[in-house]
């Protein structure tokens, strides 16, 4: 999937998938000359956000690292995929107002607004004799009520982020044939917000060796394959305002596999009459389901993808849920920092 300037995502033919497969196993000879012997699941460089109140993070200054540690990145592989996905005015509110530093304070404002609520409530309600047990019964109440919502509000950050890792794919599209994944991952240390963009090594040539394999092993069950996507995915759906196109332009592209996109159309936006004027606009919706016709190995690197900035945030936070650490290791584990893989965290969630 890669986005366009107008933010559409498109899906990659098969033998542009082979292509960025291809440059993703071959990294140049002379970076890795310079390179230390990095292993899947390691953090290359993780740049604190500037701002809590404004969320943003120094490109260059990260680009400058990743160089001193033998990875030779063009800025339009880095920095101009990164400004378009992150340094977006709505995009930064979401980063504040979903930041474990704001739910960390929301828990106790969250108490005294439910206390006051539940009080006043019972209060005409029930007549108490003993004063101090209407305002314990309140107390409990309002905290089984706020430790329910704190609860929600972590579980939900758990999963994948619509706001921010799907906005991420078409970065780690192109970090990962520099054996990169990036991502943006917060938590609260000392009462203090910590904020942070990582870069992560990965080489995607074993999980998606791995995970190709799985799905050619479920080919012959491929509907039962492609119901477990579609219920697991069905959410995921991007809205974007493309670019109104001719009708004749349209019908003379339409077998064009430059122009035809990845992702299937889940549901396309009405045309107004006004569409076929200059710099009208047509909302789309795209699913990121991947298409039945795709072969195995586009199916795995799509989903891959998909979920590559949701995996290294919970890795870089330590909330990938699944065995100990004391625990051994599960089979074809190809991270060395957790106890589950890309690959194996995607069949956990996805295909299980």
């Amino acid at each position: 999937m890669m986005e366009d300037k107008s933010g559409v995502f498109h899906v990659m033919e098969e033998n542009q998938v082979d292509v960025q497969i291809t440059q993703a196993k071959a990294q140049p000879q002379q970076a890795d000359n310079h390179r230390p012997n990095w292993s899947n699941g390691q953090c290359v460089v993780a740049m604190p956000s500037c701002s809590m109140l404004n969320p943003s993070f120094d490109l260059s200054l990260c680009r400058a690292k990743l160089e001193n540690d033998g990875f030779q990145i063009p800025a339009g592989d880095m920095e101009a995929p990164l400004k378009t996905a992150l340094d977006v005015p709505s995009v930064r509110r979401y980063l504040v107002f979903n930041s474990a530093l704001f739910h960390f304070i929301l828990a106790p404002m969250l108490y005294v607004v439910l206390w006051c609520a539940v009080f006043s409530t019972l209060h005409l309600y029930i007549t108490v004799s003993d004063y101090w047990v209407l305002c314990l019964s309140v107390s409990l109440v309002s905290i089984f009520l706020t430790t329910a919502i704190i609860f929600i509000l972590h579980y939900s950050n758990k999963e994948i982020n619509m706001n921010i890792d799907i906005r991420l794919i078409q970065v780690n599209e192109r970090l990962v044939k520099h054996k990169l994944l990036v991502a943006v991952a917060d938590w609260v240390q000392s009462c203090t917000g910590n904020m942070q963009l990582y870069f992560v090594f990965w080489d995607i040539s074993r999980c998606l060796s791995a995970l190709t394999e799985t799905l050619e092993e479920r080919s012959f069950v491929e509907n039962d394959t492609q119901i477990k996507l579609k219920r697991k995915m069905s959410h995921l759906v991007l809205v974007t305002e493309d670019a109104a196109v001719d009708s004749e332009v349209e019908g003379s592209d339409v077998d064009s596999s430059e122009q035809r996109p990845l992702l299937r159309h889940a549901d396309t936006g009405r045309r107004t009459s006004s569409s076929r004027h200059e710099g009208a606009k047509v909302t789309t919706n795209y699913n990121l389901i991947p298409d039945v016709a795709l072969p195995a190995q586009a199916k795995a690197y799509q989903l891959l993808m998909t979920y590559s900035a949701a995996y290294v945030r919970l890795l870089v936070s330590e909330r990938l849920s699944g065995p100990s650490h004391y625990q051994l290791q599960p089979r074809r584990n190809h991270c060395s920092t957790g106890h589950l893989c890309l690959c194996q965290y995607i069949k956990n969630k996805i295909l299980r």
